[in-house]
């Protein structure tokens, strides 16, 4: 990345401001057909209406206090699962803690009982033009930065003018379709999108963090820091060290604490994320009560390693959560932009080296079933023929896509469950020797006469025993595949930089995807560093479907895009599906309390939970 003198941030910052500004003129003349609302959504519906006191799944007298800690199960941009150096989340450079999105006020926020609303957090209302074009949120007067600044429509457009010109990849090309933002006054932002906009933009906008303005006139923002940066929302950074904790504290008067959005939520006085390069380690730590929350993602754990005292005796609790969210695409990655991967013959063959039953069985003991789909858990998955709206959309691409789209979607193969399925590898083999890879000196080559090599790459020793049976089947195809472990930062860079052959990750969608598509699956996407296009798609089949996807005007349009996009991806035999579980695996020390309902489609945790001090007393006594 190019380094740049602070001067030339700032005058590329106030550049970007300039030439997007809208004339005030034009603000004036839309602003009459402005239609406004108190929150927004993708086709424009909203469960709540505009005098909502709180969300349904929250207690609204939750107390606070106490401090929650987990090894935290998501990351957000340049944050790193297994060690952190960075506490700028926002940029492609470093890597940065779990958790600092909690420092930073949105406008709006997301409600987790709907596909995709969200409603007023720093902007207490928006109104937007009939055409869709021209948005203007209405700042709330009493929200705040930490240091009791005011939080203005100035910083607002300060910050999507800084994102999109010098944001994380994934930032930037979600916002191609924003032409700018301009502040009326300190009270109101008006934000102009491009012609055919994508429909979802405006909602990842809104949920973008707000920035101060005046903060980063000192500083440049597209560098890596552990410098704690000025924030306006329910938490700060406290204490922390680097790669092995970050504790972030309630800001006990914060502005927003009693808004609709936020009541009976961010009870913790202290929000803890732990570090462990191990899982078994980071395990034995939950035992020892290091830390208080764990959602386990290792099925030998779970089924074998609950059974230590504080488990027994109920001081550690287990449950299992529903997930009606998209499971999404998991899987081994192969990275196409490597000629060797070029031919979709010889990927499929890859695909029927891998005993998914076997492993489910023997490693992963029966917790799991077998990912098909990138759309997996949803009704966006392809299923069946294509429906005629399906093949509206498919045909006037007929001459360019394989047969075998407007028939079933292509699943990947059922083993016979030894480890070895003999038929399997026996068609692989044939596949492979349809392609022109033929059997010299024991070793299988390309058509160029080049050995096959293939090496897979992952950061944490956890899933090796995932991959040494897949190689073993590769090595009987004469394919000679290796494994590499590397630390969690080299991992990164060559991730983000497409230093790979094979590499194994997960992909959440949302529940109503739209731009997000083109990091994960577009021809712009696959040569953009840092992207989420491992696999080095770049298909204009693939990109006009995403684009029907985003123009959709109704659900079931959405529903019948992505199904069509499910089948083409499928065809095309990018990946080696892994397996998912329509479940969250939870365990705690029981010093929580909680709300009777869990939001539909996110976890809710710690969100809406609390401390309960009455139950954390029993818990000191009984230890």
């Amino acid at each position: 990345m190019t380094t740049l003198s602070r001067r030339r941030v700032l005058a590329l910052t106030a550049g970007v401001a300039a030439a997007t500004s809208l004339p005030r003129e034009l603000h004036c003349a839309r602003a009459d057909a402005m239609i406004e609302a108190h929150g927004l959504s993708a086709f424009g519906d909203l469960a709540y209406a505009a005098d909502f006191q709180h969300f349904s799944y929250v207690d609204p007298r939750a107390p606070k206090g106490g401090r929650f800690s987990q090894i935290g199960p998501d990351r957000l941009y340049n944050q790193n699962f297994l060690t952190f150096n960075s506490l700028n989340s926002y940029i492609l450079k470093g890597d940065a803690a779990q958790g600092m999105e909690l420092t930073f006020a949105t406008l709006m926020a997301r409600a987790g009982d709907e596909p995709d609303a969200m409603y007023g957090l720093a902007a207490h209302k928006v109104r937007r033009s009939a055409d869709g074009l021209t948005y203007q949120f209405m700042m709330r007067p009493e929200a705040k930065f930490h240091d009791g600044t005011p939080l203005t429509a100035q910083d607002v457009a300060f910050s999507l003018n800084l994102l999109k010109a010098q944001g994380h990849p994934l930032i930037s090309q979600s916002l191609r379709d924003l032409i700018g933002a301009s502040a009326d006054d300190d009270a109101a932002v008006t934000v102009t999108f491009a012609p055919k906009r994508a429909r979802d933009v405006p909602l990842f906008l809104a949920g973008l963090p707000i920035f101060s303005r005046a903060y980063y006139a000192a500083r440049p923002f597209d560098q890596s820091t552990l410098d704690i940066p000025l924030g306006s929302g329910p938490y700060k950074v406290g204490r922390f060290e680097p790669g092995r904790y970050i504790e972030y504290e309630r800001v006990k008067d914060w502005w927003g604490a009693d808004l609709p959005v936020s009541r009976g939520q961010n009870n913790f006085d202290i929000l803890r994320f732990e570090y462990y390069r191990d899982r078994d380690v980071g395990f034995e730590g939950f035992t020892a009560g290091n830390y208080l929350f764990r959602e386990e993602f290792t099925s030998r754990i779970w089924a074998t390693r609950y059974d230590f005292p504080a488990a027994q005796d109920g001081r550690v609790k287990r449950d299992t959560l529903p997930d009606d969210t998209p499971s999404g695409a998991q899987g081994w990655f192969i990275n196409t932009r490597r000629s060797k991967f070029a031919d979709a013959r010889l990927r499929e063959a890859l695909n029927d080296a891998f005993d998914f039953e076997w492993t489910n069985k023997t490693i992963m003991y029966g917790a799991y079933e077998r990912t098909v789909s990138v759309f997996q858990n949803s009704d966006m998955m392809a299923v069946g023929k294509p429906s005629p709206e399906e093949v509206a959309l498919l045909e006037p691409f007929r001459a360019r896509l394989p047969a075998e789209i407007f028939d079933e979607p292509y699943s990947p193969p059922v083993s016979d469950g030894s480890g070895q399925d003999r038929a399997l590898l026996r068609k692989a083999a044939q596949l492979l020797q349809a392609a022109g890879c033929t059997i010299q000196s024991g070793k299988r080559v390309l058509p160029s006469g080049e050995p096959i090599t293939v090496e897979f790459l992952i950061d944490e020793p956890n899933f090796q025993p995932h991959h040494m049976p897949f190689i073993r089947n590769l090595g009987l195809l004469g394919i000679d595949a290796t494994l590499r472990i590397v630390d969690p930062v080299q991992y990164r860079a060559r991730r983000d930089g497409f230093d790979f052959d094979i590499t194994i990750d997960r992909f959440n969608f949302a529940s109503t995807p739209g731009d997000s598509l083109r990091s994960y699956f577009s021809s712009q996407a696959a040569t953009l560093k840092g992207s989420n296009n491992l696999a080095g798609i770049a298909d204009a089949v693939v990109d006009a479907l995403i684009d029907a996807i985003i123009a959709a005007g109704s659900r079931p349009e959405l529903v019948t895009a992505c199904r069509a996009l499910d089948r083409v991806i499928r065809a095309g035999r990018y990946w080696i599906p892994n397996w998912y579980k329509a479940s969250h695996w939870i365990a705690y020390w029981d010093v929580f309390g909680r709300p009777p309902a869990q939001p539909r489609y996110f976890r809710g945790i710690p969100d809406t939970w609390w401390y309960d001090p009455q139950k954390a007393a029993k818990i000191t006594k009984t230890g």
